[in-house]
């Protein structure tokens, strides 16, 4: 199999992949933000600095990087004409679009009918201020596209939103705010790969954000039927086979969803399961493809 690697060439996924390859497969790396594309007669062609990629059975999407909504629109499109061409796409296009957009993915989950927190959408000043006042006063705002943790900030004082909003909207951003939960340091990141679940706990002991970037500590965790139905569900919400599912547990009890990643990291993850999610990505992907070929598409 030859598969591309749409990510940094300094990247630890991609010499995780190709220790966990052992020379079976042919991965090359390609940087996201540097593709190009041609439309002639022959085709369209995907290009990296002039050159033409050589064919793909398969193109894995291992991050998104921000940019301009331009850019974001150009990088779907490329994915979704390499799909169209034959090649298998990891995730598929339509999964990466809507979990990249905060607005889409909340309202797919909240119509699958999960438990997600209340959001508000706002273009106006006055719009985003009564927003803050209806989610209690404490919110987390988010930039509508983006992930793995970037520009989100908490405001619970008044005057440091307005202030924030009034930023935003001269930048010609669309403001989207989720209240706040409070919870008690941790939180459950759920790795779906077809029908494989891997999960482990995020604790933080002095920010209420966990991520392990952030210096966030991971924990095994041993998931129950509840926690892994609600993945399933919010996966197939947004139309992902590979996913990160992060679960917030409620004081009341339960959980409710805050979000679905489809560009999912697993350092951590293989560290404390002791699995190689690199293999099973790759038997993913070599799986996929073959799929795909024996069904004719």
């Amino acid at each position: 199999m030859h598969l591309g690697f749409l990510g940094s060439a300094e990247s630890w996924y991609l010499r995780d992949l190709r220790r966990a390859s052992a020379g079976r497969h042919e991965i090359t790396c390609f940087p996201f933000s540097q593709l190009a594309a041609r439309i002639a007669t022959g085709g369209f062609s995907p290009c990296l600095q002039g050159q033409t990629l050589p064919e793909l059975d398969c193109l894995l999407v291992r991050t998104m990087p921000p940019g301009s909504l331009q850019q974001v629109v150009f990088r779907m499109d490329l994915l979704a004409c390499a799909e169209q061409t034959g090649t298998v796409v990891v995730n598929p296009p339509k999964a990466v679009e809507c979990a990249v957009d905060k607005f889409l993915s909340a309202a797919r989950l909240q119509s699958a009918g999960l438990p997600v927190p209340r959001c508000a959408v706002s273009q106006t000043l006055e719009d985003a201020l009564e927003a803050f006042q209806e989610l209690g006063g404490d919110v987390v705002l988010k930039p509508l596209f983006g992930g793995e943790g970037r520009g989100i900030c908490r405001l619970a004082d008044i005057d440091l939103a307005r202030h924030a909003f009034q930023l935003l909207i001269q930048a010609g951003a669309v403001i989207f705010l989720q209240e706040f939960i409070p919870h008690a340091g941790w939180d459950l990141r759920i790795f779906k790969l077809g029908e494989r679940f891997h999960a482990m706990r995020r604790r933080h002991g002095s920010d209420w954000r966990t991520n392990i970037s952030r210096g966030g500590q991971a924990e095994k965790f041993a998931l129950t039927d509840e926690t892994m139905e609600l993945a399933e569900c919010a996966a197939r919400a947004v139309g992902a086979v590979m996913a990160g599912v992060d679960l917030l547990p409620m004081q009341s009890g339960g959980w409710t969803v805050l979000e679905v990643n489809a560009v999912p990291g697993w350092r951590a993850l293989s560290k404390v399961t002791g699995v190689d999610i690199a293999e099973q990505v790759l038997d993913f992907c070599e799986s996929s493809v073959s799929f795909r070929r024996g069904s004719g598409e």
